[in-house]
């Protein structure tokens, strides 16, 4: 393991440590899709799934010293393609970790899942082994922009996924994809009116952007609608949704009340996940310092790493001058904020230490508070990079 020691500029003392979730990365897919940035592997062959379970587990018993005794809210499987495994493989995953974590029987257990690999007995099995949250990768319900998109499902796959979903989880999120080639207003609001049909909980609405090391960068798509169209799409979705009943709680996220994902609520407010699997990443607090770590992300190399006994291979602390930021990324994409007294739970410094900061901010008309709140104005949210900006160390 490569580990960056940094001896940061002061102390912190946390007074208590934040929720844990628990999130486990799942690297294989069907087909890596031009637009995806992610660690996963096309699986050109066999995926190894019982080593990789017997991996997992084995990532978890030793990461257990650095959370022991304390209480795990929630589980996500993510990827890749999670549904790509069996039903069984995943019963024995969340044994595994029922088994070893302090898991409550209520715990909400998201698994994501791409229409391409839909089953209808596999998705009730999915439910039978304790998924109880479903995240149907849909992006989109027109042909000609999932061919676009390289998806290995078609629309009439798609339908049929999330109609079963329903039926089947008590609670659904669907993935959507705006501001693609060729796409205008009113194709995305047939997206919409095509999700809400299925009556999901939650919807996830991503603009599409070009990540560096994807096909897309190296070969980015024709006729992108520009900044003024989109801009009118994510305005026709917002009030879209709105009518529909959904809050939109994220930057990317709606949900209708008290359906938002607990998951990545923990995220947003800056709590605490520990990640197994390939290329997983976690944030975990101690009473003094808060680190961050980063698993192997080649499949073949995280097996190896974890049967060495040294799964992460990288791991280093935030230094006490980069926290304020840290924080800030993640808690103002709530579009609510977060209560004042959170600042320095999470991060063990005093709100005075970003004074100068939010006081810029509150000029600038991107972000409004109260003696309870702090929270990004409407501006804040469309131009929530210039936002973050003021709080680089």
């Amino acid at each position: 393991m490569s580990v960056v020691s940094i001896t940061p500029p002061g102390k912190i003392s946390l007074t208590a440590l934040p929720s844990l979730a628990l999130y486990i990365h799942i690297p294989w897919c069907l087909k890596k899709c031009p637009y995806c940035d992610f660690n996963s592997h096309e699986a050109r062959e066999a995926v190894p799934e019982q080593s990789y379970i017997a991996a997992l587990r084995s990532d978890l018993e030793q990461a257990l010293p650095q959370i022991w005794g304390r209480r795990v809210s929630t589980v996500f499987f993510g990827g890749g393609t999670p549904s790509l495994f069996s039903a069984e493989g995943i019963d024995q995953i969340i044994t595994d970790a029922r088994m070893l974590l302090n898991l409550p029987p209520d715990a909400e257990i998201t698994l994501e899942a791409n229409p391409g690999t839909f089953e209808r007995e596999k998705f009730q099995d999915f439910q039978a082994a304790g998924v109880n949250r479903l995240s149907l990768g849909i992006q989109s319900f027109n042909p000609a922009h999932l061919q676009t998109l390289g998806r290995v499902h078609d629309d009439a796959q798609a339908r049929e996924a999330a109609g079963a979903a329903r039926e089947i989880f008590a609670r659904l999120n669907l993935d959507l994809i705006y501001g693609l080639p060729q796409q205008g207003v009113a194709e995305l609001l047939r997206d919409v009116e095509t999700a809400l049909s299925f009556r999901p909980d939650h919807l996830s609405c991503y603009h599409l952007t070009i990540e560096p090391n994807t096909l897309f960068h190296r070969y980015p798509p024709a006729n992108l609608p520009d900044d003024e169209i989109t801009a009118e799409m994510q305005e026709t979705l917002e009030a879209r949704l709105a009518d529909a009943g959904f809050e939109h709680y994220e930057t990317s996220a709606f949900a209708l009340p008290q359906q938002a994902s607990r998951h990545n609520l923990n995220y947003w407010r800056f709590g605490d996940y520990l990640g197994i699997g390939a290329g997983a990443h976690s944030k975990i607090s101690f009473p003094d310092r808060i680190v961050r770590q980063m698993r192997h992300k080649q499949p073949r190399a995280y097996m190896d790493g974890v049967a060495a006994g040294q799964p992460v291979q990288e791991a280093h602390e935030i230094v006490r001058a980069d926290l304020p930021f840290e924080f800030m990324m993640n808690a103002l994409r709530l579009t609510g904020g977060f209560p004042v007294w959170l600042f320095e739970e999470r991060t063990g410094l005093p709100l005075s230490v970003v004074e100068r900061q939010l006081q810029q901010a509150e000029a600038k008309g991107l972000l409004v508070r109260t003696h309870e709140s702090i929270a990004p104005t409407q501006l804040g949210q469309r131009f929530l990079n210039e936002l973050l900006q003021i709080f680089l160390a």
